[in-house]
């Protein structure tokens, strides 16, 4: 199954706490941080959820 590489890359303050919480999820608390995670339909929803505050790579 294929890797993605998910970077965040706007800051949560101000953003819903849904928002927050999908980020945190992720496992992304601070601009710059970036993941690997595999690419299955929760991660999907996950990263289709905060789409502007992502930067993603396929590895």
């Amino acid at each position: 199954m294929a890797k993605l590489k998910i970077t965040l890359v706007k800051s949560l303050i101000g953003r819903k706490d849904s928002h927050i919480a999908t980020a945190n999820a992720l496992g992304l608390k601070k601009i710059g941080k970036t993941v690997e995670h595999e690419d299955t339909p929760q991660i999907k929803g996950m990263i289709n959820k905060i789409d502007y505050l992502l930067k993603v790579e396929e590895v």
